[in-house]
């Protein structure tokens, strides 16, 4: 499969398309238990710096099919439209993400706004609920700036 690698840091001149290993889940020390190889259809921009070891391929958001699933794996379905947020990898044709944070993609939804609602609905999400719990009597404003999700709430 091909993946987008990075094995230096610098701009995007650091980035190179290669051919790697299809991943599968729950091969013996390939992935954790509980995964789902996913064939991506849209990934997001990396977030943060590249703290992490190199090589590595790129990108924490997407969405996508189930292609495979681990043995273990009990509430996903091959062929099942998937889409996922804070798991590294998705800047390549195949992912493998722990089931858990797989979130189906309803049939009227595409994998596009799919894959670009996920970080910036759970961020929505805690706000609203943790940061500040809206009650009775709350307006809260959501809006987006810049590419990312705002969120204002008034009292």
């Amino acid at each position: 499969m091909r993946a987008i690698r990075i094995h230096h840091v610098g701009g995007p001149e650091a980035m190179r398309l290669e051919e790697v290993p299809q991943p599968e889940p729950a091969l013996a020390g390939a992935s954790p238990p509980g995964s789902c190889r996913c064939q991506l259809h849209r990934c997001l921009l990396p977030h943060g710096s590249l703290s992490r070891p190199l090589p590595l391929t790129p990108g924490m958001e997407g969405a996508g099919v189930v292609e495979a699933a681990a043995p273990d794996v009990s509430n996903l379905r091959v062929g099942d439209r998937v889409a996922y947020a804070m798991s590294m990898g998705s800047y390549a044709e195949h992912a493998i993400v722990p089931a858990w944070m797989l979130v189906p993609i309803p049939d009227t939804v595409g994998t596009h706004p799919a894959a670009a609602a996920m970080l910036q609905g759970m961020t929505a999400h805690y706000l609203a609920r943790s940061a500040f719990p809206l009650r009775e009597g709350h307006t809260a404003l959501v809006h987006a700036a810049a590419g990312g999700s705002g969120f204002s709430w008034f009292s």
